[in-house]
């Protein structure tokens, strides 16, 4: 698997506070970066969301100091931290620093994607379920020990959810007895709110339900 690393990308150089907006528009026209990053001797001051700046062949970045931005990360960061930030800034373009906050260069959101694909979570074969539990009382430990007691290895899992002090977990476990690991669940207080062909208390009520609705029509 590639590191996180190899995909810093230099392409997008950082501009400075004298850079004129009529260097930028060729580079905001031809790309679709959401921000692009300003440095001042050396040091990564902010970076300007594109949409905020207005073409001038007057104005220069310096012009928008007000609209600078703390977005980056620092080049020993991982995956998860690279992709909350993307998702807690609601940007495509990542300032990557080193420890001095020099910029280094940027990730892309694009890249980053690919690279995502490649972890156990989505490439490992396994099973699946989405369970929900009050926001209070779930517990990653308790969720990892009913997929591990039930022959099942975890691979992944993470709140995909919080709602109504509800929080949806979304669980990736390799091959076990699926039937099992839910029921289990739901001895534990957890609703499972994926739908599971092997599920045998859902098929049970459902015949139930069915055998019921067959009688009233007798």
């Amino acid at each position: 698997m590639r590191s996180l690393q190899s995909l810093i990308s230099q392409k997008l150089k950082p501009f400075n506070f004298e850079s004129k907006f009529e260097d930028l528009t060729s580079m905001l026209e031809q790309n679709r970066f959401s921000h692009f990053p300003v440095v001042e001797d050396h040091v990564y001051m902010g970076s300007i969301a594109t949409i905020d700046v207005i073409p001038s062949k007057t104005k220069t970045v310096g012009d928008y100091r007000y609209a600078l931005l703390p977005y980056f990360v620092r080049k020993d960061s991982g995956w998860f931290e690279v992709l909350e930030k993307f998702a807690q800034f609601d940007c495509n373009v990542l300032a990557v620093l080193d420890e001095k906050n020099q910029y280094i260069g940027y990730y892309f959101y694009e890249s980053i994607l690919p690279f995502l694909s490649e972890t156990p979570f989505l490439r490992e074969n396994g099973l699946s379920i989405v369970v929900e539990k009050n926001y209070m009382d779930y517990s990653m430990s308790e969720i990892a020990q009913i997929v591990e007691t039930n022959n099942s290895k975890l691979l992944g899992i993470f709140v995909s959810s919080i709602e109504n002090d509800k929080a949806q977990i979304t669980i990736k476990a390799s091959t076990g007895n699926i039937n099992e690991i839910i029921q289990t669940f739901r001895r534990f207080g957890y609703e499972i709110v994926s739908e599971h062909n092997q599920d045998t208390y859902l098929n049970e009520l459902k015949n139930r339900s069915a055998y019921l609705d067959k009688y009233l029509n007798i």
